[in-house]
Order: structure tokens, then C-alpha cells, then sequence
């Protein structure tokens, strides 16, 4: 066997069974433990979006750290990843996405709240935190080796994965297609946007989320709305297709090849996963940094995130790919996506996409760079920030010319590897959480 062979194998198994059943195991678990919040505490959860507070400790506010965290989360995985989990799963992967952003939902809403409960200061004052403070100063001294672990995985994901080829390439690749532009030049400018910004460190990260995250939210939500709406009476059909599909497989039609109940579920949950990041481990690095006193306050906005990127954009991908009836073609990946929106909006089609996707991706380019940055001055201290941002930036410029396979294959093992010890640490420090639920749920109602 060549080496691309068995990190292709490694690479299937660890995202097979057992990082899925690990995943949305530890998601059913808090969600009984939390009793069913994230459906009861919802409206809440959203309310405080922009209603937090943002008194205490911490660098930026509630809402700018959510769209820290959704500037990661919310990338290409939500316009190429549900085309992919579409093509090989059929429409019933759609509703196995949902599935995982539910029990995802607790997950998310356990990180955030450990993010706050165990952030500490670094050297220059500024607020440290995410999973490997959690697993340190929460479980105990004696379990830093495994905090060490998360951290090394944190940067290579950051380096090397989601954080700088697969979202150059997106940009570059798909400005190129729609608007002619030479690789080298798009390449450049990207690599001047991302070096002024983040330079600056997080306030400047921070602001650029801030500022772009829920205007290309709003620009993608609205996009897919009007092909909705354009074949809405087709809605209640399309979706009663999804959830068959979901329980029943799919027999082949078109140039789809057809697929099982268990191709569907394993496509969903693992594209649904990879695009929320819901027990991976990175958005609590960005909560951390919210202003807030209260840990589960910042968990409630922090669950939002999930709902925001895969109940909300995730799912109006797929409906979009299913109405259009795409999905049953021959088409892959961004072309799929691409197809579904020239359709019916013609040649401005695909600028909405290359212009969506080119935002998910920056913003994403943006918090990974954040992620990892925080990762390296939790292993080496505030002299590691300089020279990691300068490596940062040197990958982003040579992104657009790397395209070896076997790059992406491991990051996406690395960034597999780096959820497992986050996840041992939700589990170890559950009690926590459910005591730190009852004690700000207790707070609320002396205060109403």
C-alpha cells in the first residue's frame, strides 16, 4: 500500500462510525443531561444575541465573539460540502444533517460555557481560552498531555486544513471561473486582506467578522430564499423527499447513482459536523474572548451558532439543490450549487455563489487564523504569536499552487483528531456544566 492509500484509509475510518457515534453520542448524552435545552431555551438563546449584557471579563463582545466563531464555521462546507453530501448520500442526507446540528446544538452550548467557566489571562492581559484551558484547569494538572495534544492538532488544522488550501483554492478557483481573473492576482490581494487583518490580532480579526459575517449571511439566506420561492409549491414535495430518502435510501435516477439509508446517514452527519464544528473544539476558543459573567449565558449564544449555520444555511443549500432537481444530475461540489442558482437567476447566479463563497471562505481563512494562534501562545507564550501569523500568512499566499490530494486528506485526519480529546473533556466536565445550567437558569428568575 502507497502512502496515499493508507491515509485514505485512515482518513474513511476515523470519519466513519467512530468519530460519529462519539460525536452525536456525547450530543444525545448533554441533551438529556440538559434536559431538552436547546429546544426550551431557544428563543432565549437568540434573544441574547444581541440583548447579552457584555459586562465582565473578556476582550470583545457576545455577538462579535459568535461571529468570530461563525466566521470559521460558516465556509465552504455550506455551499460545497452539502452539494457533496447530497451527491453521494441523496436528499435524505439532508435530514441526517439536521439531526446532527440538533444534538450538536448541546454540544455547542457545553463549549461555550466551559470556554468562560475556564478562561484564564495570558502575559499581556489578554483573555486565553478554548479546550485546552478547559481540560488543564477543569479536569486537572495531570491531564495537560492531553490539552498538549488538542493544541498541536489546533494548529495543523489551522495551518494545513480548514484554515488556509481548501479556502484559498475556493476563492481563487471560483473568481477565476466567474469573473476571469488570474490565480496569481486574486492570490495577492487575498494575502494582503488577511495579513492587514490579521496582524492586528483578535479586536481587528473581531471587527472584520463583525462587518462581514451577517451581511454574507443575509446575501446567501436571501439568494436561496428567491429560488425557493420561485418553486414553492414544490417545497412540501421536496421536503417529504428528504425525509424518505433519510429512512429509506434512494434508488438511482438521472446520473445519480442511487444510495442507502446508511450512505445518507453517514454523509449527513459527517458534513453536518464538519460544517457547524460542533464538538470539535474551535468555536469555544472565540467565546472565551466574550464579555460576560456568566458561562451559560455565553454557552446559549454560542449554541446559536450551530442552529445558525446548519439549520438555517445548510438547510437552505439543500432545499435549493433539491428543488431545482440538480442534485440528480452529474454534477459535484461547487458545480452543483452553481447549477442550481444559474437556473434560475442565469448568469447573476454565479456571481451571488462566487461572491458568497469567496466571503465564507475569507471569513473562514479569518478564524482559523484566530484558532490557531490562540493554540500556539498556549504552548509557547506570546513569542510564538509573531512568527506563527508570518507562517499563517505564507500559507495563505502559496495556497492557490498547492493542490496535492494527500495535504487535504490529512487535515481532514487532524482536524477528525482534534474533536476527541475536546470530547473526553465535555464528558469528564458535564457535571460542570449542568451545575453552572442550574445556577444561571436559578439567577434569571430571582432577577425577572
Amino acid at each position: 500500500m502507497d502512502f496515499f492509500s493508507i491515509i485514505s484509509a485512515i482518513d474513511s475510518f476515523l470519519w466513519g462510525p467512530p468519530l460519529i457515534i462519539l460525536l452525536v453520542g456525547t450530543g444525545i448524552y448533554l441533551t438529556l443531561r440538559l434536559k431538552l435545552l436547546q429546544v426550551a431555551k431557544l428563543p432565549l438563546a437568540m434573544k441574547l444575541i444581541l440583548s447579552a449584557k457584555n459586562k465582565g471579563d473578556g476582550d470583545i463582545s457576545s455577538f462579535k465573539a459568535l461571529c468570530l466563531a461563525l466566521s470559521a464555521t460558516v465556509g465552504t462546507g455550506n455551499i460545497v460540502g452539502v452539494a457533496t453530501a447530497v451527491e453521494v448520500g441523496g436528499p435524505g442526507a439532508i435530514f441526517w444533517m439536521w439531526v446532527a446540528a440538533f444534538f450538536g446544538m448541546a454540544t455547542k452550548y457545553a463549549e461555550g460555557l466551559l470556554a468562560i467557566k475556564y478562561r484564564s489571562k495570558d502575559e499581556i492581559g489578554q483573555v486565553a481560552g478554548g479546550p485546552m484551558y478547559y481540560i488543564e484547569l477543569g479536569m486537572g494538572k495531570k491531564y495537560k498531555p492531553l490539552a498538549v495534544i488538542f493544541a498541536v492538532f489546533c494548529i495543523l488544522v489551522a495551518f494545513f486544513g480548514i484554515g488556509t488550501f481548501a479556502q484559498v483554492n475556493a476563492i481563487v478557483d471560483s473568481v477565476s471561473l466567474t469573473f476571469g481573473v488570474p490565480v496569481y492576482i486574486t492570490d495577492i490581494i487575498l494575502t494582503l486582506l488577511v495579513a492587514g487583518i490579521t496582524l492586528g490580532g483578535l479586536k481587528s480579526i473581531a471587527r472584520a467578522a463583525s462587518a462581514i459575517v451577517p451581511f454574507m449571511a443575509v446575501l446567501y439566506f436571501v439568494t436561496c430564499l428567491g429560488i425557493i420561492l420561485l418553486h414553492i409549491s414544490d417545497v412540501p414535495a421536496a421536503v417529504a423527499l428528504i425525509i424518505d430518502s433519510a429512512f429509506n435510501g434512494h434508488a438511482a435516477v438521472g446520473g445519480f447513482a442511487g444510495s442507502t439509508i446508511m450512505m445518507a446517514m453517514k454523509n449527513g452527519i459527517a458534513r453536518g459536523v464538519f460544517s457547524n464544528e460542533s464538538g470539535l473544539g474551535s468555536a469555544p476558543i472565540a467565546a472565551a474572548a466574550a464579555k460576560t459573567h456568566w458561562p451559560a449565558e455565553q454557552g446559549l449564544i454560542s449554541m446559536t451558532g450551530t442552529f445558525i449555520d446548519t439549520i438555517i444555511i445548510c438547510s437552505i443549500t439543500g432545499l435549493t439543490l433539491v428543488l431545482t432537481g440538480v442534485w440528480s444530475g452529474d454534477l459535484s461540489g461547487a458545480a452543483m450549487t452553481n447549477t442550481a442558482f444559474s437556473m434560475d437567476y442565469g448568469f447573476m447566479g454565479g456571481i451571488f455563489l462566487t461572491v458568497s463563497l469567496a466571503l465564507f471562505a475569507f471569513t473562514t481563512i479569518l478564524g482559523w487564523n484566530y484558532y490557531g494562534e490562540r493554540a500556539c501562545q498556549y504552548l509557547f507564550g506570546i513569542k510564538g504569536i509573531l512568527p506563527y501569523r508570518i507562517i499563517f500568512i505564507c500559507l495563505v499566499a502559496s495556497g492557490a499552487f498547492l493542490k496535492l490530494e494527500a495535504i487535504w486528506i490529512l487535515a481532514d485526519i487532524v482536524n477528525g483528531l482534534m474533536a476527541i480529546p475536546n470530547l473526553i473533556a465535555i464528558i469528564a466536565l458535564s457535571g460542570v456544566i449542568s451545575l453552572e445550567t442550574k445556577k444561571y437558569f436559578e439567577h434569571l428568575k430571582e432577577n425577572k
